[in-house]
């Protein structure tokens, strides 16, 4: 093997000059403007470490870098090798200065880049050269090389390091780009860093340089850095420099530059086969590229879920947010879909979304319902709305739909005199149904079971399945919708004459449970031993943490979750004052309304049975959506099947409804599209939850990277709503308590509750109830009056701060703090 080679030769593989030479030989055979040079090969670094290797692996096995520095500076070149390498230099031109960059065989691979593992050397001239390369060939060996292929499983043995020799650039600029985008993976998006002088400013990091995107063959985002340093060359190599403060922040790209650097990228790109790193520089307003690699670690294919992006409008993850927590596979979304549609068609508007889906998160519009209630001339009404859906922080300004009030009229009023129609058509079925709807269930996942192929489970979903679903959902509206406003009015006109304490008082303690708490119940009949373990999950076993998420299992399937959740009850029992906090709120209720009896005589009989109205309405509106529940375990069991007639298995989570059923008539296309959906969801999956409220445009993997993200607002039109510096939020059930804050994001972590502590999350939805009675008081994030969180509190006498926007944000685990639930209030104590 020849010891030197020019830089394009067509012998230049990466057993001869090494990963980053090859790549760059690549690059220079295709035309690409490459700085011209020459490479070093492996047989030059085999031919002067031969009489040394074996000291060198000995040294390499013990981890002593510095013994084998040592071996490397005490030997001088082979005479023949530097007479080829001074040669090959001098053709260059006169003693051209150059950049003399190590390229390692185990180097710049698809799956390993070993980037910054050896050594590269700037501004050397033919005086200095072999000194240099030397120093390249010992780099293959200092303690971080080592190290990383340690870490790696590259055997010492099999390396060898080549050295690639090219004119330095004498850039006026430089920087870095990515033919993908690093931190989402998105390979229609090209990001370029750029800053003033050579690249080692940027890659070093020794500067924040300019950002400039490219997508779609256009400039799609430009941000320009504040680059106080640059890198310049100076005789012999290259300093730090101060930029000129009339640079500093002034663009180092033109657009029209920055698409150039693109359309190059794009070329290299295309002759990888796959996304590529790409070192860059500007010299006289011509670009060359210095090294180009594959990009490793970058994310699998996307696909973007994100309603946020069709326009300006406020999202909210309250109320069915709090149902419905997880980020949602594909197949969920299609149902969910379908729930809403079915459960909730009255505040819908043609044209725009009433739910959103936002990086696989559910979200309501409430630019939707807010411009529907202006438009209707129910402004005053808006306060029922925060009853429901949380109150917004002060300063937010909700955008409104830009359409014509008469518009919102002609699509609102008709579907809302249709809608009444079918309430009051459904409220005359809602108790058979409630009575059967068990029953039915049990005979959908027999019958689910029983079918022997996909043909025949396919024609369970029209016949059986969807109408059972749809049913359930339309029974959930009726027990919602019966009685008009009686949920919101009721708690105002309560609220008014009695204050905040009292009106949630007074509304606890209703006739009958609530199936919130079958769960707790179901708990505590199982510890008894009155039920067996089927009984329990033929019974409650469909509520749960994750209820709407089909893929995830229900604790009637999870034989775990309910020993943790026994064990839970163990610690709990052994607390002889245990029903304690039940005893309290039937106390506290009773002296509200003596209270209320003597403020008020003559108006005690009518409101008992407004309040007896209102608990109604509670509970058949808990026992609908318990048995909405029900069928999404049915939709389960339903895909579940499907995976086991097809064996496509659990790939059919990431497809959607329509998907599904073409797959089960035997159409596989829609399984080409799960790998993508897969990664999709995991990388989703991956980020911390979103802000509670979502104003216009919002990149869920930006926002989790930025370190000062906030976890209540996000609002992409630049106003900054204050984060408020008090813990204030909805009344959620009265009581005042002081106690150790557990701040728990998931109740898979609710063994980190010991009784008598305060549970502080962003919220809570059926599957955190049978953490409650273990806590002393409960706060969270999201929630509102008629949340699940205040009703569950209510009843169990918890006291609970519900709403609070920015609880997880200002409260840490183990402090120790006052909550006042009748207040609305939480206050941190001195230790």
């Amino acid at each position: 093997m020849s010891t030197v080679i020019p830089l394009g030769a067509a012998g230049a593989d990466l057993a001869t000059v090494g990963g980053k030479g090859a790549s760059l030989a690549a690059l220079a055979r295709a035309g690409l403007p490459v700085p011209g040079g020459f490479h070093i090969t492996t047989a030059a670094y085999r031919a002067f470490t031969a009489d040394f290797r074996a000291d060198i692996l000995a040294a390499a096995s013990a981890g002593d870098a510095g013994r084998i520095a040592s071996l490397f500076a005490g030997r001088e070149v082979p005479g023949p090798i530097a007479a080829e390498i001074l040669a090959a230099h001098a053709a260059l031109g006169e003693d051209v200065a150059v950049a003399v960059r190590s390229s390692a065989t185990a180097e710049d691979l698809p799956t390993l880049s070993f980037a910054g593992q050896q050594d590269t050397y700037l501004g050397v001239r033919a005086e200095g050269l072999l000194e240099a390369v030397k120093r390249c060939w010992a780099s293959l060996w200092n303690a971080r090389a080592i190290a990383y292929r340690d870490r790696n499983g590259v055997p010492h043995a099999d390396v060898a390091l080549a050295v690639v020799v090219q004119e330095l650039v004498d850039a006026d600029a430089a920087g870095v780009m990515f033919t993908a985008d690093p931190v989402t993976g998105d390979r229609g998006r090209t990001v370029i860093n750029a800053s003033w002088g050579l690249g080692e400013a940027v890659v070093g990091g020794h500067v924040t340089p300019d950002t400039v995107v490219v997508a779609g063959g256009a400039v799609a985002e430009e941000r320009t850095g504040d680059k106080s340093t640059m890198t310049v060359r100076i005789p012999g190599g290259t300093r730090q420099e101060p930029v000129p403060q009339d640079m500093r922040r002034a663009p180092v790209l033109t657009g029209t530059q920055a698409l150039t650097l693109a359309a190059l990228g794009a070329r290299v790109q295309e002759l990888y086969g796959a996304p590529v790193d790409v070192e860059w520089a500007r010299h006289g307003g011509a670009f060359a590229i210095v090294q180009a690699r594959p990009v490793t670690g970058l994310r699998p294919p996307t696909e973007e879920w994100n309603d946020s992006l069709k326009g300006d409008h406020l999202w909210t993850a309250g109320n069915l947010g709090e149902a419905i927590p997880d980020v949602m596979t594909p197949i969920t979304w299609s149902f969910v879909r379908l729930f809403i549609n079915e459960a909730m068609p009255a505040t819908t508007m043609p044209g725009f979304d009433l739910v959103g889906n936002i990086g696989g998160r559910f979200y309501m519009n409430m630019s939707v319902i807010v411009s529907a209630a202006r438009a209707l001339g129910m402004r005053g009404r808006l306060g029922a709305v925060e009853q429901v859906f949380g109150r917004l922080p002060p300063g937010l300004e909700v955008p409104l739909l830009q359409v014509s009030r008469w518009r919102i009229i002609k699509a609102v009023l008709p579907t809302a005199v249709r809608i009444r129609r079918r309430v009051r058509a459904n409220l005359k079925g809602m108790r058979p149904f409630l009575a059967g709807a068990p029953r039915r269930c049990q005979e959908l996942h027999a019958a689910i079971r029983a079918a022997s192929s996909p043909a025949e489970l396919a024609g369970l979903w029209p016949g059986a399945v969807e109408p059972h679903l749809v049913t359930a959902c339309r029974m959930l509206e009726a027990a919602g919708r019966q009685g008009g406003t009686v949920l919101v009015r009721t708690r105002d006109e309560l609220r008014r004459m009695t204050g905040d304490g009292d009106a949630e008082a007074m509304l606890t303690g209703g006739d009958g449970e609530l199936a919130s708490l079958g769960l707790v119940t179901g708990l505590g009949r199982l510890a008894a031993g009155e039920i067996t373990r089927e009984t329990f999950a033929a019974v409650y076993g469909h509520r749960g943490p994750h209820e709407f998420e089909v893929s995830i299992p229900r604790p009637g399937e999870d034989p775990e979750w309910i020993d943790a959740q026994l064990a839970g009850l163990r610690d709990l029992q052994a607390d002889d004052d245990a029903d304690a906090p039940r005893a309290r709120r039937r106390a506290a209720g009773e002296d509200a309304w003596a209270r209320f009896a003597r403020r008020h005589p003559r108006r005690v009989a009518r409101m008992r049975a407004r309040v007896r109205r209102w608990h109604a309405v509670v509970r058949d509106r808990e026992a609908t959506r318990s048995e909405v529940v029900r069928v999404f375990w049915v939709l389960r069991a339903f895909v579940l099947r499907a995976g086991e007639l097809t064996g496509h298995g659990d790939d059919l989570f990431y497809l959607y409804l329509d998907e599904l059923l073409a797959v089960l008539d035997g159409d596989t296309a829609p399984l080409e599209r799960v790998p993508v959906r897969r990664a999709t969801y995991e990388a989703y999956a991956a980020l911390p939850p979103y802000p509670v409220l979502i104003v216009g445009r919002f990149d869920p993997v930006r926002w989790a990277a930025d370190p000062g993200r906030r976890t209540d607002v996000h609002d992409a039109r630049g106003t900054s709503v204050p984060v408020g510096e008090a813990v204030t939020g909805f009344p959620g059930a009265p009581g005042v308590v002081e106690g150790i804050a557990r701040v728990i994001t998931r109740p898979e972590d609710g063994v980190r509750l010991r009784p008598g502590e305060i549970l502080v999350t962003t919220l809570t939805n059926v599957g955190w109830t049978p953490l409650f009675p273990r806590a002393a008081a409960v706060v969270t994030d999201l929630g509102a009056p008629l949340s699940h969180a205040s009703i569950v509190a209510r009843e169990l006498g918890i006291p609970a701060v519900v709403g609070t926007g920015n609880a997880t944000m200002r409260i840490h685990d183990g402090d120790r703090i006052r909550v006042d639930g009748e207040r609305g209030t939480v206050e941190p104590l001195t230790a």
